[in-house]
C-alpha cells in the first residue's frame, strides 16, 4: 500500500475509513508533514484489494488497525510489523524508501514529474506548476495504474 500510493507512514497510519472513497478510487490525505502533503491520493487497481480488506475486517475507524481493532502507533507497527518483515526477506529498508520506490517507478513508466509531484504530495517547483497546473483524480489513478 505504501508502494503504490506514494504517500508517509504517517498518513497511512493516520487514514481513517470515512477518508477513502473506494468506488472512485481514492483517499484524502487530511494531515501531513507539509501543506503539499493534504492531497488526494489515487489508489492504484493493484491494491483495493488490501483497503477493501482493512475497511472490512473490524469497526476501527483506521485502514490500518491492530488485529485486535486498535489504532496503529508508529512504533508497534515499525516493531512488531516492518522490522520482522524486512529481516524475513533480508533486506534493509526504512518506511520511507517505499515513497522512493514509488517515485522511481512512476519515472520509469514515463509518468510526467508534475503528476508524481501531485501524487506524492511534494510542492511544484515552478509558478506553473504552483498555480496553475489542477489534476482531476482519473488523470492521477491512470499514472499510478502505470506502475
Amino acid at each position: 500500500m505504501l508502494i503504490y500510493t506514494g504517500v508517509r507512514i504517517g498518513e497511512l497510519l493516520e487514514l481513517k475509513k470515512e477518508n477513502v472513497n473506494l468506488s472512485e478510487r481514492w483517499f484524502d490525505v487530511t494531515a501531513s508533514k507539509t501543506e503539499a502533503g493534504i492531497r488526494k491520493v489515487p489508489i492504484a487497481e493493484k491494491i483495493v484489494p488490501f483497503f477493501e480488506y482493512c475497511i472490512s475486517k473490524n469497526d476501527c475507524e483506521y485502514v490500518l488497525s491492530t488485529p485486535d481493532g486498535k489504532h496503529f502507533e508508529y512504533r508497534n507497527y515499525y516493531d512488531s510489523y516492518w522490522v520482522p518483515l524486512i529481516e524475513q526477506m533480508g533486506m534493509q529498508h526504512r518506511p520511507h524508501d517505499t515513497r522512493h520506490t514509488c517515485i522511481s517507478l512512476l519515472t520509469v513508466a514515463g509518468v510526467q514529474d508534475k503528476v508524481i509531484k501531485k501524487i506524492v504530495g511534494h510542492k511544484g517547483q515552478s509558478v506553473t506548476e504552483i498555480v496553475y497546473t489542477h489534476f482531476e483524480i482519473q488523470e492521477l489513478i491512470e499514472a499510478i495504474n502505470k506502475i
